[in-house]
């Protein structure tokens, strides 16, 4: 991280009004399927929001608002001039039911509700009771379009609002902005970042991991809502003076591919399960894309080596595989253009240090297998209102991922599962990650989960979950030993499932991480 960092610092000014200092005022900072929204504009409607919530709403500074937002450009601008009045945006999932949106809205307290016109009906329900919520912003509803007593057009507030107003001199310490977890095995946790978390992410993934300048345009299929999102279509984007592509709908692979061949993007940053799903799809080839990409990303969960290496035979471009979270904003492990290695996480990002300890804390040897902590600038400030989660998450400078892995001797880190996933069969640890990539190495298995299962004898063996290839039959009697056999022989004798069921699809959370906690429920049910 760059020290010049004044005591007087806003993320809006520095990732926004720097671009303008630089000459780039007229150049687009995000486009989506209606408008296109110039650096320029960006900083006069960021101010206009900020005038809004200040004068016009009268919320006070580090109180919070609420975004259930899609990606379109009002996004940007609410996020980012929020932050740039000192008021801090919690960004809330889109995809979620009423009553989950009726605890994110208690939990965080917000003031304000800026809401999509297509989720209102979601989220009405959501607003009986709820205490702190002072006004309800409807975006993105026709002009005449008639709303509850009390509500507002954003549109109206912007337009009666000073675009010349200023920025807050907030803190670099100060909290920014709040995240949710993905919440896959309980309420999700409000994760609180600072001003300075942004920067921190271009500056290290964006330049050195990226390599990413001006002249690029990002498209992401995670939306902004998730850390992976922001740090994909605003940190990196931003910090740079690049344009971001925003598409409001579901990223299903017609709508990417119409993405990637209209938009002609050089950064495409996806998931694992969506590039199996584009590979898949009859429209997935180089000239349905964009002949301007240059590079790809993945993150999410680990990204099988066979998906990589087959979209890089068909679409000619790489993809690089990275490990983030909520808690550090954006990827701290990273493969990166030149040094790729499929199956493998990669080597730490620079500004991040890692360590690998064992149950007790202590750091192992190398080649163990241990949990990963790391260190870095992008870290969050911890939970709101939990406690005990914070204590046994941040350990000072350190945060707990709660991931397994073992570094190799050339410093590359390898996944091995979740913490609470890995398990031990006649004594030896199995990861579940490595049985799922041998299984999805077999041309019948498109999908694969596997999760530890008690036997009646109280033996643990690993139990897989596995979505079949299309055409393929799962009731063919010798599926199941031929999938077993592939897997003795790729990661050995004593890893493969007993025991494979299978299955139309895989729990996974909003972010596409596999519920594998639902699975052990399964398992044992």
């Amino acid at each position: 991280m760059s020290k010049t960092i004044p005591h007087h610092y806003n993320a809006a000014a520095d990732l926004i009004d720097r671009n303008i200092a630089r000459g780039l005022a007229d150049k687009p900072a995000f486009i989506d399927p209606q408008r296109s929204l110039t650096y320029g504009q960006l900083q006069q409607d960021t101010r206009r929001f900020a005038c809004l919530l200040r004068e016009t709403l009268r919320i006070r500074r580090e109180a919070r608002i609420a975004l259930l937002m899609f990606d379109t450009v009002d996004f940007p601008i609410a996020f980012w001039g929020a932050i740039r009045g000192g008021v801090v945006p919690v960004c809330l999932n889109t995809l979620l039911p009423s009553d989950q949106y009726a605890w994110l809205l208690r939990d965080c307290r917000a003031q304000v509700l800026f809401v999509s016109s297509a989720l209102v009906d979601v989220v009405r329900p959501a607003l009986e009771g709820q205490e702190f919520l002072r006004h309800v912003v409807v975006v993105g509803a026709a002009p005449d379009a008639e709303l509850p007593a009390g509500w507002h057009h954003l549109a109206d507030l912007l337009a009666g609002a000073d675009a010349d107003y200023p920025t807050a001199d907030t803190n670099p310490d100060e909290t920014a902005f709040w995240l949710y977890s993905s919440g896959s095995t309980g309420n999700p946790k409000g994760v609180r970042h600072v001003h300075t978390s942004p920067r921190y992410v271009g500056e290290n993934y964006g330049r050195h991991i990226l390599n990413i300048g001006p002249d690029d345009i990002c498209f992401a299929a995670a939306k902004l809502f998730f850390a992976y999102g922001h740090g994909a279509a605003m940190a990196n984007p931003m910090w740079a003076g690049a344009t971001t592509i925003l598409l409001p709908d579901r990223p299903t692979p017609d709508a990417v591919l119409d993405v990637l061949q209209s938009r002609q993007p050089t950064l495409f940053f996806g998931v694992p399960t969506l590039y199996a799903s584009l590979l898949a799809h009859p429209r997935c080839c180089p000239e349905n894309s964009s002949t301007r990409l240059r590079l790809c990303i993945s993150a999410g969960e680990a990204l099988p080596p066979e998906i990589a290496q087959e979209w890089r035979d068909r679409m000619q471009v790489d993809i690089i595989d990275g490990v983030g979270s909520t808690e550090m904003l954006h990827a701290f492990v990273s493969n990166r253009p030149g040094d790729i290695r499929p199956g493998v996480a990669g080597r730490a990002v620079p500004g991040y240090e890692l360590r690998l300890v064992d149950d007790e804390g202590h750091e192992i040897a190398q080649g163990e297998i241990g949990e990963l902590l790391v260190s870095g600038g992008s870290c969050a400030d911890g939970y709101w209102n939990r406690r005990d989660k914070t204590r046994n998450t941040f350990l000072g400078k350190w945060l707990r991922t709660g991931d397994r892995y073992y570094c190799d001797e050339e410093g590359y880190y390898h996944y091995c599962g979740r913490v609470d996933d890995m398990f031990k069969v006649g004594g030896r640890w199995v990861s579940p990650c490595e049985v799922e990539q041998a299984l999805m190495s077999h041309p019948a298995v498109f999908e694969a989960a596997v999760v530890a299962h008690e036997d009646g004898q109280g033996l643990v063996t690993p139990h897989a979950y596995v979505v079949l290839a299309k055409g393929e039959d799962p009731d063919d009697p010798t599926l199941f030993e031929r999938l077993k056999a592939h897997v003795k022989e790729r990661v050995g004798p004593w890893k493969y499932p007993r025991r494979i069921d299978f299955v139309r699809d895989l729990p996974k959370t909003a972010t596409g991480k596999i519920q594998r906690y639902r699975l052990r429920d399964l398992a044992r049910g």
